[in-house]
């Protein structure tokens, strides 16, 4: 059984503007509320968090529920700290009351670390921190997590890991103030690209990379014979992020854009504009030695599959069908190339630890 719970904060809908592409989200594009049961629920209500876990009996728990944007969190601080920290708080002391096994993997951001403008990427032992609320509060839900982990879970039934990813890019995000939505929204109006931090250096992979990294590390978690080392190595935090020829500007990635759906952009830098890290990429070299993951496609491949999957939704029908098609093409074409290059978690191995 899959249950799936949300978390509620800042402006409703996020709907997109007339005359553009306007669609639902991706869960409900792709009619999951038939295939699994969903509960809309919210993750600062303790009681009912609890009682879901508990009548989800769950062999595998996937935290990604947040306030996930950076000027969303200038706007609502306040509930991004209750979503992204009391909220996994409340869901730890959930699974704190399990008494059953079941790998739980916590995923909070790559904007936890203290930015400091390296130029080399972050490890996961490096300083936590953030200028701006929602890297602070993504900071202070590693700090929780590790607390309860040591605290709570050293000889406990639950295996508690968390996962920090890079930039993801992908079909079906219709977010505010992101970069690729906002490049959607203004090719299918025909008007160029407004891009506001044309400088900024991230980690751009495409979601289904982090995705596989999640999915393998609760697989390990779960299963002693996929772990070659000792059992607490595998309950800390994990990057998973792009190879470093995918740490590009922001510019960058928007010319590789118009590269698949052509138009213009603009710089829209503002001087005045609430701070926003202006380096970032993430090392994973903890990954790739622990768990055997390596991200699968480059910066190139990322962003024309991201395209690929808009441009069908614009351009065909966008039924329930189409979309679920479009989708798990994606995913196949993904997954083939991951058991190419020999990754353990798109082996017969990994189909076998998943039944």
């Amino acid at each position: 059984m899959v249950v799936r719970v949300a978390a509620r904060v800042g402006r409703p809908g996020h709907r997109l503007q007339p005359g553009r592409i306007h669609l639902p989200a991706l869960s409900e594009l792709l009619g999951l509320r038939s295939r699994l049961d969903h509960v809309e629920a919210d993750v600062r209500d303790r009681e009912r968090l609890a009682a879901v876990v508990r009548a989800a009996a769950p062999d595998f728990v996937f935290h990604l529920a947040a306030q996930p944007l950076v000027r969303e969190s200038y706007r609502t601080p306040v509930a991004t700290f209750e979503v992204n920290v009391l909220g996994t708080v409340h869901l730890l002391e959930a699974l704190r009351g399990w008494d059953r096994p079941c790998a739980a993997v916590l995923v909070t951001s790559d904007k936890c670390y203290e930015n400091r403008d390296w130029l080399f990427g972050y490890r996961e032992d490096d300083a936590l921190g953030g200028a701006d609320p929602y890297s602070a509060s993504k900071g202070a839900a590693e700090i929780a997590i590790a607390s309860w982990r040591r605290s709570f879970f050293a000889s406990h039934p639950v295996r508690v890991a968390s996962g920090r990813a890079g930039n993801v890019i992908g079909g079906g995000d219709w977010a505010q103030d992101r970069i690729l939505p906002d490049c959607i929204r203004a090719l299918s109006a025909g008007q160029p690209i407004t891009v506001r931090n044309p400088a900024a250096r991230r980690p751009w992979q495409h979601v289904l990379e982090p995705l596989s990294g999640y999915l393998w590390l609760a697989a390990v978690l779960a299963r002693p014979e996929l772990r070659p080392f000792a059992p607490a190595q595998y309950t800390g935090a994990f990057n998973f992020g792009p190879g470093h020829e995918a740490n590009r500007t922001v510019a960058e990635l928007v010319t590789e854009v118009v590269k698949h759906w052509p138009g213009r952009w603009e710089d829209g830098s503002d001087p005045r504009a609430p701070h926003e890290a202006r380096w970032l990429g993430l090392a994973t070299d903890k990954a790739s030695a622990l768990l055997g993951w390596t991200p699968v496609w480059d910066f190139a491949t990322g962003v024309a599959e991201t395209l690929r999957w808009y441009r069908a939704v614009h351009e065909g029908p966008a039924g329930t069908t189409e979309v679920r098609t479009l989708t798990a093409a994606q995913i196949a074409r993904y997954t083939a190339a991951a058991h190419s290059l020999g990754l353990p978690w798109a082996s017969g191995v990994c189909q076998r630890a998943m039944l």
